[in-house]
């Protein structure tokens, strides 16, 4: 552009831009775009094209020859120089998301350099601008990771004179953010794309700034293959000048997660969702050696372990609502238990979800997101061993397997073998999981993900809820160590295409399949009889039980405004299908036992008769969201969805000689509901978000009135309030929130028909909520939650009105921390500590028996050095009794247990 066009156009920007700001915000903000540089050789030892960025957003006109550093003109200090020097910005497309492996930190005689490693830096397009004393760079479609995929935050603290911090962090799931924070000013920053290294930040110290000409240097080539958590220099760019002395500290992103995509099936930051969504990153998997997922969720606020059938399956109490169902990438399962070396992180979305799922319960949901492959070489090895027998050994590797990496691919597996303090148990695990993703172009990209997963465990159903039972040793057993056995094969498999238009506009689309055989005998605890010590049991084998579940998904994203005003809306339908069938089930009375002086051996029978049992659903669902920005720090947030779900079941009863007893009982049902869901957020300022909510839910009921029709599906409505608070900059997020959630049409007692039901029911639910994640120091990660809940029955025609629901404790807390040395000789060495508090519960309804109230204590400590890391961790360090509820059954906790770990990576 002619200079005499580009000074009214820029004028002309700048006024506008000057009427639609707010006053409040005097940020000034401006972009540049990289190019490829056509150079081929330079005299300088690292080539570099150059587009400087100036810290009080004053810029130069990026220079066509590559010089060294020291030899680049100082960038303009008036307005008319830099009216002349600046073109105007060019914005490429940039579609692929741009992985930064690393972070390095160079001193220099001006200063320092910060060094962003990426091979496609020129891809990039950076915005910049001054906030009070710092210079804020945010890189839209670029990422901070690691070559194993996990997300790491750089800090350097006081690292030179006039400059107090320097952070660069992922701000959301599609943004680098650099800030350097001055003493007194904001910092003169300068910024430099370099074709072998990446980006690179040149930081003046407040000496160096001052001076009318630069020294002259010579930057010694990088030579690092991979990016290590923390990297000094060992020889300063400047030669013949005294070295600067610069702490720098590289770290995973710990237990802090900006984003998420569970709430509103977009990469949207947390602080701007208006519900509260708690995110569990694979460092506090790691840091606490879970070996259960379910383990993993007592981190979070209103989520209650309960274990599956014969603890076979991982469930939760969220809320006071248990649920048996979850997402997996996104996608509804009802999953076994899942093996966590396969699991990056853990998405915990508070309050009812129907608007984007479906059926499920009032609670929450959680999303299990896994492992995705890697456009680098990665490859890792891992050993646990731990007392009762523990062992798990498990590799993790993934790359390219092409040289252009259009064909990526990553492989978990692991083996997991252990006995139990309860006698006569154990359990044989073997998972392997394979990804393939192929990048057809950067826009468009197919990912072909399958787990298939292996279980031969002892059946343990636990305790029976009888206050008796708390006098029996943890370690009792009350089915038949001969007859109690647990066999599953089952798998999963995602296929998901993901293409985006441009910036604007993307589809994702995606089909997935759960489907298991598994077979069950055991002999189950049911009735204690009037002399407190004889056990009544029911024999119920299954030779065969078939699972299957299917889903297809097909969501439009796209990005428009009207007027000032930003959309970011979501089209989608999703099609829903499952089946449970037992072809097998019997049910008989079996031997009793004495709970305090059992004697096993009981016989397994043959004579029993059996039922064939059949259940099922059909859903269809299509779905609206509109995420809108009406100003900068004021969002909405509008849903709606309507289903149309068919429901069935099929029983019949035969004699042990496989005749029919009785006809078969066949029902269906059909429900279309709607379900909508309101949200707002306010951010007050840019630390704070203030939100409001409103949203339904719905579950089939499976009931039927006394004249055959299908009872209203069950209604969950809520509404929550809460606060979300950025405490530290970048590292320390907090979240509190307060909910009401109204269960109707639950299915009850037809006082005129006991036979059948009615949906008189009604179910509460009302608590405060407190959850906070992320770094307070470097080398030092917290996570804590704290809650109180009352849950309990509204309305009933035969239950209690007032009884509180089911493994719903009316309080929780908890409190983990590890802190790892930064540097010295024990650089490396970490400790980490935690409490977890679960108040008491009521283990039934109607409330006859309540589950004590527990604190356990869990600690750990490690060494890292390089690629290898060696641990010890301490769960339950007291041995404290207590006990986990199945929602009717109880089970002992483990007492004090020691894993011991070693890994390598490379």
């Amino acid at each position: 552009m002619k200079h005499k066009q580009f000074l009214p156009s820029l004028l002309l920007t700048c006024a506008i831009f000057v009427l639609v700001t707010p006053a409040a915000r005097s940020e000034e903000i401006s972009s540049i775009g990289f190019h490829k540089s056509t150079a081929s050789t330079q005299k300088s030892t690292r080539s570099t094209q150059q587009a400087s960025l100036v810290s009080n957003s004053r810029f130069v006109k990026p220079i066509t020859e590559i010089r060294r550093l020291t030899d680049l003109e100082r960038p303009s200090r008036s307005a008319q120089m830099l009216l002349v020097q600046s073109p105007a910005p060019q914005k490429p497309l940039t579609l692929e998301v741009v992985q930064v492996t690393g972070v390095k930190a160079n001193p220099t005689n001006r200063g320092v350099e910060v060094i962003l490693q990426t091979d496609k830096g020129q891809q990039l397009q950076i915005t910049n601008r001054s906030a009070g004393k710092s210079f804020i760079a945010d890189i839209p479609h670029a990422q901070m990771r690691l070559k194993s995929g996990e997300a790491f935050t750089f800090l350097s603290d006081k690292p030179i004179a006039g400059v107090t911090e320097i952070t660069v962090t992922n701000f959301d799931a599609k943004t680098i953010r650099i800030t350097v924070t001055g003493e007194a000013n904001v910092p003169t920053v300068e910024l430099f794309d370099s074709p072998k290294e990446g980006l690179i930040f040149s930081v003046a110290s407040a000496a160096s700034s001052t001076s009318s000409q630069p020294q002259t240097q010579t930057q010694a080539p990088s030579t690092s293959t991979k990016p290590e958590s923390q990297t000094q220099p060992t020889q300063p760019s400047a030669q013949g000048d005294e070295p600067i002395e610069l702490v720098v500290t590289g770290e995973q992103n710990g237990y802090r997660a900006p984003d998420a995509s569970t709430a509103t099936k977009t990469d949207t930051p947390i602080r701007d969702i208006p519900q509260s969504i708690q995110v569990i990153p694979e460092d506090v998997i790691k840091d606490q050696a879970v070996t259960r997922i379910v383990d993993v969720l007592r981190n979070v606020s209103g989520v209650t372990k309960e274990g599956g059938y014969g603890d076979s399956q991982d469930n939760y109490n969220i809320r006071g609502f248990s649920t048996q169902d979850s997402l997996r990438n996104g996608f509804r399962t009802r999953a076994p238990v899942t093996n966590p070396t396969n699991i990056e992180r853990i998405e915990v979305l508070k309050g009812p979800a129907s608007v984007l799922y479906g059926q499920f319960q009032p609670g929450g949901i959680v999303n299990l997101v896994t492992k995705q492959p890697l456009d680098s070489p990665y490859y890792k090895s891992e050993l646990i061993l731990g007392n009762f027998d523990y062992y798990r050994p498990s590799v993790d590797l993934s790359g390219p397997l092409t040289t252009d990496k259009k064909l990526l691919y990553r492989l978990n597996t692991a083996y997991e073998t252990t006995g139990d303090f309860v006698d006569f148990v154990n359990s044989k695990t073997f998972s392997i999981a394979p990804v393939l993703t192929y990048k057809f172009s950067e826009a468009t990209k197919l990912t072909l993900s399958y787990e298939y997963l292996n279980t031969d465990r002892v059946y343990n159903d636990g305790l029976p809820p009888n206050s008796i039972i708390f006098k029996l040793p943890i370690s009792r057993f009350l089915g038949e160590p001969n007859i109690n056995r647990f066999r599953q094969s089952a798998n999963n498999l995602n296929l998901t295409l993901d293409h985006r238009f441009n910036d604007n506009l993307q589809i994702r689309s995606g089909f997935a399949a759960y489907f298991s055989d598994s077979k069950v005998r055991s002999l189950r605890p049911d009735d204690i009889d009037a002399d407190g010590q004889t056990l009544s049991r029911r024999y119920v084998p299954s030779d065969q039980i078939i699972y299957s579940a299917y889903t297809f998904q097909t969501d439009l994203i796209a990005k428009f405004n009207t007027g000032s005003i930003k959309h970011q809306v979501l089209l989608g339908f999703a099609w829903d299908q499952y089946n449970y069938n037992d072809p097998s089930y019997f049910s008989g009375r079996g031997s009793p036992i004495d709970i305090f002086n059992p004697i096993y051996g009981s016989p397994q029978r043959t004579d029993f008769p059996y039922s064939i049992y059949r259940e099922g659903f059909d859903e269809f669902g299509i779905y609206l969201q509109d995420q809108v920005t009406l100003l900068p720090n004021l969002k909405l947030l509008l849903g709606g969805r309507v289903d149309f779900v068919q429901s069935s079941n099929f029983s019949q009863d035969f004699d042990s000689a496989k005749n029919p007893t009785d006809n078969p009982t066949e029902s269906r049902s059909y429900n279309n509901p709607f379900t909508p869901r309101v949200g707002i957020v306010y951010q007050p300022i840019e630390a704070i978000s203030l939100y409001f909510s409103y949203s339904k839910s719905f579950i089939p009921n499976v009931a039927f009135t006394a004249n055959g029709s299908a009872l209203l599906p069950e209604r969950g409505t809520q509404y929550e309030v809460g606060l979300k608070a950025e405490l530290i900059k970048d590292s320390l997020s907090a979240t509190l929130a307060a909910y009401d959630i109204t269960k109707q049409n639950v299915a009850t007692t037809d006082s005129q028909n006991p036979d059948f039901s009615i949906a008189a029911g009604e179910e509460k639910s009302r608590g405060l909520e407190f959850d906070l994640s992320g770094r307070i120091l470097p080398g030092w990660n917290v996570i804590a939650s704290a809650f109180i809940n009352d849950a309990y029955v509204s309305k009933d025609n035969t239950l209690p009105v007032g009884n509180r629901l089911v493994n719903a404790p009316s309080a929780g807390a908890s409190l983990w921390t590890t802190y790892e040395i930064q540097r010295g000789g024990l650089k490396g060495l970490g400790f980490g500590a935690g409490v977890f508090y679960t108040g008491e519960r009521e283990a039934q309804l109607p409330n006859t028996i309540k589950i004590p109230d527990y604190v356990r204590a869990d600690a750990s400590i490690s060494y890292k050095r390089n690629h290898w890391k060696i641990g010890l961790n301490f769960k339950n360090l007291f041995s404290t009794r207590y006990y986990d509820s199945q929602g009717f059954y109880l089970r002992p906790g483990a007492p004090f247990t020691v894993l011991g770990n070693i890994s390598v990576d490379f």
